[in-house]
Parts: structure tokens; sequence; C-alpha cells
């Protein structure tokens, strides 16, 4: 028999798993760090760096006191690795064994993306086992030696493929430039590397995103993977979670039914969040768009990619939550050298929202966004409807700014 919930009380839910309703929902400091990527079981990694990247991003809204040393400090300490989940990320090392399938599908694929040189691959591997750990830039120097057959550009291609094969590892990086070292020399000695079944990966993804999401679907489960196979097992897994009574399948208004976590039934699902967050277009609560069109009914797109001409709302949007809703987008960047973080362009699509109830906790986050950022001053360009900009730039001013 299937239960029932509200949609409000499904987005309740959901910010809650995700670590959004709270101001310290891990923790403080570097034990926070992990308790959070174990817990959302990735921290998608991104170059774009007009506000903080991503990565820092994402774990700071969730973690008022986070540093970005953090991240790499726990790297180090070969608590947290970097692999692929739907994109580049960080991921919780106790998990490592379930991306042995993807490395070997990669070591098995001759055609892949990376279709390094073998030559450049032994040379490289052959080199790092030698050596130690290298960056691409050190293959860049060598290339420039008289008589070298290799240049940059294979090495670097050649890395990846290895990276991605699972010969080498990631074992530090510099902002966005990687170190990368023999795996067998990285991954701990206790860390499980039994390849797992194809039912149990189908239940390590169902379980991952019913603790990281609250609930679940199909279709998030086998989200940008056409795996007839893993369609079939994550099926076989749902249902017998529910014969063992560890998830429900409920009926929610205006949607497909979904997979719950009994336990979190159980708590109390009405609690009112008032507060507003800024998150990265990355950010894991946002990450499946299609699932936030239809739970939170917003329409959110990154534009970066799109041709200026064509973007609707600017280059690099945040989306603001307010409480369980999201009542805009803002376009922004960081001129660090300046020390100055510009509102290019603020959103605020859901007026129906009294502005005295959010402009507060709004003003809050954008300044503690900006000293993330390294800057000290806020500047507010242009707000959209345009009849709310003086009340902004008063309210930002009566904050110091």
């Amino acid at each position: 028999m299937k239960g029932e919930l509200t949609l409000s009380q499904l987005r309740f839910l959901t910010l809650e798993s995700q670590g959004l309703t709270k101001s310290y929902p891990f923790g403080k400091d570097k034990n926070a760090v992990l308790k959070a990527v174990e817990h959302l079981g990735y921290i998608q990694i991104d170059t774009l760096s007009i506000v903080e990247r991503a990565h820092h991003h994402t774990l700071w809204t969730r973690i008022p006191n986070y540093q970005t040393s953090y991240l790499d400090e726990l790297v180090d300490e070969r608590k947290v690795f970097e692999y692929w989940f739907h994109a580049a990320s960080y991921l919780p090392m106790k998990d490592f064994r379930f991306v042995l399938p993807q490395m070997l599908d990669v070591k098995q694929n001759e055609k892949h993306y990376y279709n390094a040189d073998p030559k450049v691959m032994k040379y490289v591997l052959d080199t790092i086992r030698a050596e130690g750990p290298k960056k691409a830039r050190d293959f860049e120097n060598e290339s420039k030696k008289a008589g070298s057959w290799w240049s940059w550009k294979p090495t670097k291609v050649a890395l990846e493929r290895l990276f991605l094969q699972g010969d080498l590892m990631v074992s530090s990086r510099n902002g966005m430039q990687k170190t990368y070292e023999i795996t067998e020399k990285v991954l701990p000695k206790l860390v499980n590397t039994t390849l797992p079944t194809q039912l149990e990966f189908a239940e390590y993804l169902v379980k991952t995103y019913l603790q990281a999401y609250g609930f679940t679907t199909l279709k998030q489960i086998t989200h940008l993977k056409s795996d007839k196979l893993l369609n079939k097992n994550a099926i076989e897994v749902l249902q017998s979670m529910l014969q063992e009574g560890k998830i429900q399948e409920v009926n929610i208004e205006n949607m497909p039914s979904v997979f719950v976590d009994n336990d979190l039934l159980e708590k109390s699902l009405t609690k009112a969040v008032s507060s507003v967050r800024l998150l990265s277009p990355f950010d894991n609560s946002i990450i499946h768009r299609d699932r936030i069109k239809q739970l939170f009914n917003f329409d959110f797109r990154l534009e970066c990619y799109v041709p200026k001409e064509k973007r609707k709302y600017g280059y690099f949007c945040l989306p603001i939550l307010f409480g369980d809703k999201f009542i805009g987008r803002v376009d922004c960047k960081a001129h660090r050298k300046e020390k100055e973080f510009e509102l290019i362009h603020l959103h605020i699509e859901n007026t129906s929202i009294n502005l005295e109830l959010w402009v507060e906790s709004f003003v809050e986050s954008i300044n503690r966004l900006a000293i993330f950022n390294g800057c000290q001053s806020l500047k507010l360009t242009k707000v959209s409807p345009s009849n709310l900009i003086d009340i902004l730039k008063r309210v930002l001013q009566n904050n110091g700014q």
C-alpha cells in the first residue's frame, strides 16, 4: 500500500537530507567536510572561478566555517579521492570499490574519448613509477628537451586516460593543477578493492540517493546511465527494500510516486525554514534540473555555455533558495583584485513572497558569500523587477555596504 506526502513535506524532507535546513548540519571544521562528502555521496568539481569554485561553494553552503584547505587536507589524509560520479567529483574513500566498474570499462574501451597513444601511456606510467608524483606541466618541460619524441598534449591525454582507468590517482592538487601518483601508492591498505557485482553497484546507487536526498526515483538512480541491466537491478533493489520495510513508495500530488526512506518519514516534515541560501549552480541539491523543476517549480539552466545573445538571466547565476522555495537567481562575479563582489543582475522571480520576509537574510547571505570570495564590498548593478532596486540598495547600505 502506498503512503502519501504533500509536496511541501517532500520539499522539506529533501532539503533536510541535503543539509540545507540547519546552520551546521554536519558539524564544524574539517570533520564536517568528511561527514558532508560521505553523506552526500560526492561533491562535484568545477573549474569556473567567477565566484569560488563549485566544490568549495557547495561545502561552504553547509559548513559556515568552511576553509578551502580542509578538502586538500582530506585528500592528503586519503579520506576522500577524485574520480567521476556523473562528473568530476570528490568521493569518500570508503566508496572506492564502486568506481572500479567504470575504471574497468575505460581500460577495456579502446575507443574512449581519451584515446591515448599506448607508448606515451607506458612512458608516463614508467616515469611516475620511477621518479614519483608528477604534474602535467612536468611533462611539458620534458618535451622541450632536444630529441624528445613526445609533447605535452599527448602526455596530458595519457595522464587523464591512466587516471580514468585507475592506474593513476590524483594524490594532491594546487587549485586546478593536479598531481598524479601510482594508484597503489595512494590507496590506503585497508580500502576494499573488490569489484562489486552489478547488483551491489545498483544497491550502492539506490542507497546513496536515498541518504542524500531522502527520496529517489528510478530515473534519478539511472541519471546519465543507459545501462539496461542497471535499470533492472535498481528495480530489484527497490522491490527488496520495499518488502523489508526499509522504504515506502509514496504518492505526491501531481507527481509520479517516489521511494522514501522509512526512517525519515518518522520525523516531523512541517518545520519552517526561513533563511536564504545562495547555491552553486553545481550544488548537489539542484544538479538534477528536471527534478528541481518538478519538485520546486524552478526552471534552472546554467547559461555560461550559452552564446551571450541567447542568455536569459546571465553568465553564472546562483539559485536563491528561501525556506523551501526558490525565489530567484543572481548573476554575480567576484572582482578579487578590487575586492568587490558584484551582483550583475538580481532576478526575483517569486514576487508573491513579501520582500520583508527574505531581504535581511538575503543581504546577510550575500555578505557572507562576498567575504568567502575575499571581497570587502558589494555592488548591486541591476535588479528585476526594477522597482525593487532602491529598496535593496537601501538595505545593503544599512548593513554597511
